[in-house]
């Protein structure tokens, strides 16, 4: 670990992206409930359902990733692991919202033919987001473990 504490340039990034990609989800969503003259629930419509799954899943994933990352680069610097895990993890949600894209993705509806890409994205970032966020704890922790 280094003597002083280094700024996170890579979560800052990430946090960039995230949030702008955050909120393009939040207004399909308002766009969405407007056109339909939904206010607050979804109230069966798939479309909706799918949207708010689509915003809500990155907001819970993305906060508690960037605030780890960010612990991780105050701690050890921005070092290739933390840029990799990094671009791994937008990577991961990216893969995620393009499967929440379609009925199929969500709902698993008509997943014939290449429609199929559709769950094999959703599942792939859900996985990879996994993937990434233990690969980072477990990290951050053994680094701690190790130099305190």
């Amino acid at each position: 670990m280094p003597d002083t504490l280094t700024p996170p340039v890579f979560s800052a990034l990430l946090a960039g992206v995230l949030i702008s990609l955050q909120s393009v989800l939040m207004l399909t969503v308002g766009i969405s409930r407007s056109g339909a003259g939904k206010g607050v629930g979804v109230d069966g419509d798939m479309k909706l359902e799918r949207l708010v799954r689509r915003h809500g899943n990155l907001a819970e994933n993305a906060a508690i990733f960037l605030v780890v990352l960010a612990l991780y680069e105050l701690l050890n610097g921005a070092d290739l692991f933390a840029l990799i895990v990094g671009v791994l993890f937008i990577s991961a949600r990216m893969l995620h919202v393009i499967g929440f894209s379609s009925d199929a993705g969500s709902h698993l509806v008509d997943i014939a033919g290449g429609r199929r890409l559709y769950v094999l994205m959703r599942a792939s970032g859900a996985g990879l987001t996994a993937l990434c966020s233990i690969a980072l704890g477990l990290t951050l922790a053994i680094s701690v473990t190790m130099t305190y």
